[in-house]
């Protein structure tokens, strides 16, 4: 996947953990906040993969 795809699925999956977070707490649901916050990090650390892929990149690209 390139790192623009890995960036946009992990902000797709923070946002979505964010939603599952907030429904979570709303109906006292713990489960469902667990899957969010679990969801959110999933999407973090795809984030933080695209931008290691860019900056990958970018060095190969310099030299």
């Amino acid at each position: 996947m390139s790192s623009t795809g890995d960036k946009v699925k992990g902000m797709a999956n923070e946002a979505v953990g964010n939603v599952k977070q907030g429904v979570g707490k709303a109906t006292d649901n713990t489960k469902l906040q667990v899957e969010g916050k679990v969801q959110e990090k999933k999407g973090e650390a795809q984030q933080a993969v695209g931008k290691a892929k860019d900056a990958v990149k970018k060095a190969v690209d310099k030299s």
